[in-house]
């Protein structure tokens, strides 16, 4: 490798999405992960922050907007172990779908998995290494 490796990237810190159920999904990241809309331009597109990173969600046009995409999951970073398991109890109190009980990793980290209104899979993760406590 010839060209040297800049310096150490900041972290992930913005996604964007296709969404084939805007609203719904705007519902799901505002009002229940309580993202707040940073800036919308139009109606088929809305920025949202945590204050630490960038959500773009973008109304799909057609259902082919998303057959390339090749997403595993996003996940959201939470600062304390026990929030793991309230995140998942209030999912289940609104109706989220889970794809996974939280559980504790050999790594020490926590997490479970459930579903956007779209079907991306959505981590909710204690990670000691980028989690506050």
């Amino acid at each position: 490798m010839s060209v040297k490796r800049p310096s150490r990237q900041a972290g992930l810190r913005h996604v964007a999405l296709f969404s084939n159920k805007f609203e719904e999904s705007l519902v799901f990241y505002t009002d229940l992960l309580g993202m707040e809309i940073e800036w919308q331009p139009d109606s088929d597109n809305v920025y949202l922050s945590s204050g630490n990173d960038n959500l773009a969600l973008h109304r799909a046009q057609e259902p082919s907007a998303m057959s390339g995409q090749r997403l595993d999951h996003i996940g959201f970073i939470l600062d304390d172990m026990d929030d793991v398991d309230k995140w998942y109890e209030f999912f289940i109190e609104n109706g989220v779908k889970a794809q996974s009980k939280p559980r504790t990793h050999r790594d020490g980290a926590r997490s479970f998995y459930c579903l956007d209104p779209d079907g991306v899979t959505v981590q909710m993760i204690y990670h000691p290494p980028i989690s506050k406590n």
